[in-house]
């Protein structure tokens, strides 16, 4: 049985539902939010508990973005590199970002505590360049701004 970081069993999760075939997706989100991520033991278990080959389980995951198969930091950084974003100067805050963290985007540091990826748009467009520090939006970023954000967000008061 699959144990997050919190000492929770996966079976807490797997209580919340009935095993209907239906509950598929919000099966894996539950998962995931309490993992952090879907592991493939984890799958496996949600293939048993519904019933289904394990097959469907990994198709449906791997289908939509918003899933991870591997471990994500304590801390999600986010670039947007929409067309907005792109003509404002992301790509320089991405470099900054991958600077100041010592990753490329698509990674996670060592020590878990953050995971950086780029996103297609996150809806402000107006406050363009932007970074997501979890659920914080930063607009009009600039590359000498990152390292002040990401101490700032950081932080024990912020987290």
């Amino acid at each position: 049985m699959c144990i997050d970081n919190n000492g929770t069993s996966f079976g807490d999760v797997l209580s919340e539902f009935t095993g209907k075939r239906s509950e598929l997706i919000p099966i894996l989100q539950a998962t995931q939010n309490a993992m952090g991520y879907l592991s493939l033991e984890a799958m496996k278990e949600i293939a048993d508990f519904l019933s289904i080959p394990e097959s469907q389980v990994y198709g449906a995951a791997t289908f939509y973005a918003q899933f991870y198969f591997t471990r994500r930091g304590k801390h999600q950084v986010k670039v947007c590199l929409g067309t907005a974003c792109h003509v404002r100067g992301a790509t320089q805050v991405m470099d900054a970002v991958e600077r100041e963290l010592g990753i490329c985007c698509g990674d996670t540091t060592p020590d878990y505590e953050y995971s950086l990826e780029r996103v297609a748009c996150v809806g402000a467009c107006a406050l363009a360049p932007v970074v997501v520090f979890d659920e914080e939006v930063h607009g009009q970023m600039e590359s000498g701004k990152v390292k002040k954000i990401i101490k700032k967000e950081a932080s024990p008061i912020n987290v």
